[in-house]
């Protein structure tokens, strides 16, 4: 009982610590019953490049930042609920060692450990806990996931149109099939629900064309629920692009190229928090 009452005190004291690691910007993340299961940096995939982020697994959730002051401040907190996540084991790539990939309906990205070791963790320990929220509770899992974008380095020209990409021709990323297109192929906007239901994200000619057969197709099925399952948006959408589209298309703040893996080889382990108090704690909250 003492045991478990100082695990409840460090657990409440670990979670405002990463919240304050977050300052002001951040949404709260105390809450009856959440635990901080394990914290640690992992690289994870950009438009740009492989970027050092810190990650924080909770039993409900996974929190992430950009890691600023020596990893005491953080910013840029995204909150994935764990329900929405899925896994797929990958093998090592040219630039990424030990990488995994985490489909979620908003975005989906890639990430690495600087050890095997670390990686093996990191997906048991979610895995276990999105497994346990399931079953504990009436959430189901996600079914619609966002596609990975592929990285600016990828194409030196527009893979819609073949344009070579410059000073003036910027790269931009479809949000339905992730390619590096030009501004002219993805002047189109349209609704995908999963990943925002309101906002009109940039898609690509071709994805365009294909989401307006299938919400044909889904209005003449659906006819009597008055609306669509795709909202399309005309060529002047792009004016009203939303300040979290263009702030995705701008340069992240780290350099890729200080951040490669003989430096995670220096980086603070993953540390998973006394994993006996957290099963145990798990089960006091199943009976209540």
């Amino acid at each position: 009982m003492v045991e478990q009452l100082m695990f409840i005190k460090d657990n409440q004291e670990r979670i405002h610590a990463v919240e304050n690691s977050f300052g002001p910007l951040g949404r709260p993340l105390s809450q009856p019953g959440r635990v901080l299961i394990g914290e640690g940096r992992l690289m994870k995939q950009s438009r740009r490049g492989p970027q050092p982020k810190v990650f924080f697994l909770f039993n409900d959730v996974l929190v992430y930042g950009s890691i600023i002051l020596n990893g005491r401040w953080h910013k840029k907190q995204q909150i994935i609920p764990l329900e929405d996540i899925q896994l797929e084991d990958l093998e090592d790539g040219v630039r990424m060692r030990n990488q995994w990939l985490i489909r979620t309906p908003r975005k989906s990205f890639f990430v690495s450990a600087s050890s095997y070791e670390e990686k093996r963790a990191w997906i048991e320990h979610m895995e276990e806990c999105r497994s346990r929220l399931l079953e504990s509770s009436n959430r189901r899992p996600g079914s619609a996931f966002a596609v990975t974008w592929i990285p600016d380095q990828a194409s030196a020209i527009c893979m819609r149109c073949s344009d070579k990409f410059s000073v003036t021709q910027r790269r931009h990323h479809c949000r339905k099939c992730g390619f590096v297109v030009c501004g002219a192929c993805s002047k189109k906007r349209v609704v995908i629900r999963h990943i925002h239901p309101t906002k009109c994200l940039r898609v690509c000619t071709k994805c365009h064309s294909s989401l307006l057969r299938t919400e044909a197709e889904a209005q003449e099925m659906s006819r009597s629920r008055g609306h669509s399952t795709e909202k399309m948006g005309s060529d002047e959408d792009e004016v009203e692009s939303s300040e979290e589209e263009e702030a995705e298309e701008q340069v992240e703040d780290h350099d890729p190229s200080k951040w490669m893996d003989s430096q995670m080889d220096s980086w603070s382990p993953y540390v998973y928090f006394k994993p006996e108090h957290v099963k145990k704690h798990a089960l006091a909250q199943a009976h209540k």
